[in-house]
């Protein structure tokens, strides 16, 4: 097949490699095609290959991206999505798949006039293993890759399909799940991220600035712990209130980390192999250090994740309200401006919301 992957950062080049190896011709769509090489490599945490292959261009021409792309996977951050569903639209031939991960943010939205074109579009769940550049356009380091991978599409039809291909690239399993709201009410990182900032930050106004602050997971309290649990109560609450839908999928953070306790996924997040020496996002500052704004831990998981879920929760008439206090405390600080609405996608209100995905 002829695909393109748009986005040329830690999962973009992971996905490229897997892509690349299987046979596939593979074109990087990035701002900075002059950075890449022919060949590709993902190594391990002890810095082994242990993936390879060779792209056939890296390209910043939507044109020579995605004319005559068979399958089209993004891994553009949230607040991008629209532009690379904007690019698809306007390039693609109509029957090419179009794939995001992950599978949350809004980006079944994004891609609604593709869908309507008669794109098949599909979501991956979450990231087949934690990717961080080790140099641009060449090397990634790849950790912690899942035994299991989940997909839904839409129309939901199509989720077979777009499973086996998924697990044909990256040789892990891949499961089709029922609905494509499965993957936009996944608890990850809109509840994991954003729960675990506030607790961080949540005394911040401009001019503070902190001496030094504890490492993302590796330290890890109780009392983000403590907030998770109650946050993800909430999202069960959401799939209770859609009873039209099956949501089965949705697995409580408990289940997902195997803690019945908040101390327990205390202790599970800390011992995460893949998640040790993450560091906050921050900037140095005079003195220490500043909530670094504009990282996507900010600007994605809370615009575009909880942001998503908040709403569902509107059109649904669930009562939420630990992850609105959550959202607000957000909307107290940001500094960006983009942010999802599904009414900027034509869904303005329940009637719309089923309509839409129930496709």
């Amino acid at each position: 097949m002829n695909i393109t992957v748009i986005g040329g950062g830690n999962i973009g080049t992971q996905f490229a490699v897997h892509c690349a190896e299987k046979g596939h011709a593979v074109t990087v769509y990035t701002s900075v095609p002059e950075m890449f090489e022919k060949c590709l490599t993902i190594v391990d945490e002890n810095g082994n290959l242990t993936h390879q292959g060779e792209i056939r261009c890296a390209t910043d021409d939507p044109v020579t991206a995605l004319a005559d792309a068979d399958a089209v996977l993004v891994t553009y951050p949230s607040a991008l999505m629209q532009k690379a569903a904007d690019d698809v639209f306007a390039y693609c031939k109509k029957d090419a798949l179009i794939g995001v991960v992950p599978g949350n943010g809004g980006s079944e939205c994004a891609f609604r006039r593709c869908i309507e074109k008669g794109h098949t579009f599909f979501c991956i769940e979450r990231v087949p293993a934690v990717a961080r550049l080790v140099k641009k356009g060449s090397t990634v380091r790849s950790v912690g890759y899942r035994s299991e991978l989940h997909a839904a599409a839409l129309p939901a039809s199509a989720a077979e399909q777009c499973a086996a291909f998924v697990s044909s690239i990256f040789d892990i399993p891949c499961k089709a799940i029922p609905n494509m709201l499965n993957l936009t009410l996944t608890p990850s990182n809109p509840v994991l991220h954003t729960t675990r900032l506030m607790t961080l930050f949540g005394d911040y106004q401009p001019g503070k600035v902190y001496p030094s602050l504890p490492l993302f997971y590796e330290e890890w309290d109780d009392e983000t712990s403590e907030l998770l649990f109650r946050c993800d109560d909430e999202v069960q609450k959401i799939c209770r209130a859609l009873p039209m839908f099956d949501l089965s999928h949705v697995k409580s953070l408990r289940v997902h980390y195997e803690s019945e306790t908040p101390h327990q996924l205390t202790e599970k997040i800390r011992s995460i192999n893949a998640f040790k020496g993450l560091k906050t996002p921050s900037v140095p500052a005079e003195g220490g250090f500043l909530p670094d704004l504009h990282s996507r831990y900010f600007t994605a998981d809370f615009s575009f994740g909880l942001a998503v879920i908040v709403q569902i929760a509107q059109f649904a008439g669930a009562d939420v309200p630990e992850l609105n206090r959550v959202l607000d405390w957000y909307n107290g600080i940001r500094i960006e401006t983009a942010e999802f609405w599904y009414a900027d996608h034509g869904i303005h209100d329940p009637e719309d919301f089923l309509r839409f995905y129930s496709l």
